[in-house]
């Protein structure tokens, strides 16, 4: 038998070398892909995408659990400052330029992408993954991975909706297509680059091109970022970076939130099917997932803190730049020696409560901004209006905690806009007035919720509001009960802070109560956010209604 015929048997594990001639001669019609030199494995089987991982690429292993283990080299998250969009007639108009997003013209573009196809084809072998974003089939994009790493090909496989045989058979051309040469650097002498890493997307031609960095988050916040452009301009479709549950009832609640401040603790909840973790679509037919899966941080993981994430780490999961025991592989995910960015991606359905298909006809009853204010003047949780909404789903408010960065030693505010920033292609504003108009035109409810400390500061000895109120406060929102309630203005944001809340002390609910330092001191620290708020909203004020920005703190 000759090499190719060892090596084409080698590539497909049910024995059968498929008929692939359609897909090779589209990808050499729209990329050059030699494929009489560069074998095409199209959507392997997990296990197979496996072996060729263990065989080919440098870290992989199986922990105990069975998960796959993945390096993604020395790049171990993502690279905001060398993500692009190319500077186009037919989407420039739309595209919120500046430092989010970053000009890159036609020329650059076709040098990288033709730099990538190069490498591509020097490859023995390339993995193709045919899937979809989006889980309403009236908006779902067909995505095509063109990948060099097995471990990219399971990534996508775990995080796209993966079709059925029927709907593969008739897949057709992709809406948009990766390729991902990341392990080839790109040429930082080109013009408008600036290092030798590249994430490109290209609105006009639907494609994204990935130089110089290998970490498979870029693959997934690149399918976001297209869905923050094509849902909202093509379709009227609002995207947004939240989780997703829905009660017995079908009453819906969508939850948004930075990184710390439980939005997916809290949408984890045995009493409610979850419909997504991350990212999600509100149309006028109900609110769909965009993923097939999740993305999970592991560092501190355990069985007792997160057991839905803890048993989701099985066969077919990847394990991102986790430390494991060379002899028993058993993963130590309390080290963060490689990174403190350690990751799991899984299929969605490895969730005992995943609601499938992920996708709900019912549109949200309430809405929660979460926050987790390390400066504990915020109060648990306040009752929005619409022009509040707004305000802080623009602002997209939390605090980094002191010793999370160098030179951190008192909590620090943090502002992300509608929650996802780095991700957003259009103006914040854009966003927030459809959010708005759907609240208006569903009646929903929208709520701040503080996950954080009361008392005082994390700095000066306040606590964190116990989980145990965080979640009676959630009960009482889904309920029904809490929007009921009496309330009372909050000074300086104007907030509505409930007077009572069922199963929660009530001198927990207004922080100015519960102050240690008294009411003056506790005022000042107030203003003090206050003022933060509104200097960061100076970023957004050429776009926003004067309304809204009147929700804003009155300093």
């Amino acid at each position: 038998m000759s090499p190719e015929a060892v090596n084409k048997t080698r590539m497909h594990p049910k024995g059968v070398q498929p008929d692939h001639s359609e897909l090779e001669e589209e990808l050499y019609e729209t990329a050059h892909i030699q494929y009489d030199k560069v074998h095409i494995a199209h959507n392997p089987s997990v296990a197979y995408l496996y072996e060729e991982a263990l065989v080919h690429e440098t870290g992989s292993a199986i922990s105990s659990e069975g998960a796959l283990v993945a390096s993604s080299g020395s790049k171990t998250g993502r690279s905001p400052k060398d993500k692009r969009i190319v500077d186009e007639p037919g989407s420039s108009e739309h595209v919120w330029w500046g430092p989010v997003n970053k000009k890159l013209s036609p020329e650059t573009w076709l040098i990288n992408r033709e730099r990538a196809i190069d490498f591509l084809n020097t490859q023995k072998q390339i993995y193709v993954i045919d899937a979809f974003a989006g889980w309403d089939p009236r908006y779902r994009l067909k995505v095509r991975v063109v990948s060099s790493r097995a471990y990219h090909a399971l990534f996508m496989r775990n995080m796209l909706i993966r079709p059925t045989e029927e709907e593969l058979a008739h897949y057709g051309k992709p809406d948009f297509t990766i390729y991902n040469a990341g392990v080839f650097p790109a040429n930082r002498f080109t013009s408008g680059m600036t290092s030798s890493t590249s994430v490109a997307i290209n609105f006009k031609d639907m494609e994204m091109v990935i130089l110089g960095t290998e970490y498979a988050g870029e693959m997934k916040k690149g399918i976001f970022t297209v869905m923050f452009y094509v849902m909202p301009v093509v379709h009227n479709v609002l995207t947004l970076h939240s989780s997703c549950n829905q009660g017995k009832d079908g009453d819906v609640t969508l939850f948004f939130g930075l990184s710390g401040t439980g939005k997916t603790t809290l949408s984890a909840d045995p009493n409610r099917a979850l419909i997504g973790d991350d990212e999600h679509c509100w149309s006028d037919h109900g609110v769909f997932n965009i993923e097939g899966g999740c993305y999970a941080k592991c560092v501190g993981l355990s069985a007792e803190k997160e057991p839905d994430i803890f048993n989701a780490i099985k066969f077919g999961s990847v394990l991102e730049n986790v430390v494991f025991d060379p002899e028993s592989r058993v993963v130590d995910y309390d080290d963060t020696t490689l990174t403190e960015n350690t990751r799991v991606s899984y299929p969605i359905e490895y969730i005992p409560n995943a609601k499938i298909p992920c996708l709900t006809e019912n549109h949200p009853s309430n809405i929660v901004l979460l926050t987790c204010d390390a400066r504990g003047v915020i109060p648990p949780i306040s009752k929005l209006t619409n022009e509040q909404v707004m305000y802080h789903f623009i602002s997209g408010y939390t605090s980094k905690m002191a010793g999370t960065e160098q030179g951190v030693t008192e909590p620090t505010a943090t502002f992300s806009a509608c929650f996802g920033q780095p991700f957003l292609v259009l103006h914040p504003m854009k966003y927030a007035k459809m959010l708005s108009d759907k609240i208006s035109q569903h009646k929903a409810n929208a709520w701040l919720l503080n996950t954080g400390w009361t008392g005082a500061s994390a700095a000066k000895g306040g606590k964190r509001c116990p989980l145990k109120y965080t979640r009676a406060i959630l009960d009482a929102i889904h309920s029904g009960e809490l929007a009921k309630a009496e309330y009372e203005e909050f000074p300086v944001f104007g907030l509505m802070v409930p007077k009572s809340a069922p199963g929660v002390p009530s001198e927990l609910l207004n922080p100015a109560n519960a102050w240690n330092g008294g009411k003056a001191d506790f005022l000042a620290e107030l203003k003090k956010l206050g003022a933060l708020f509104a200097e960061n909203f100076k970023t957004y004020e050429d776009e926003a209604t004067p309304e809204v920005i009147a929700a804003g703190p009155t300093l």
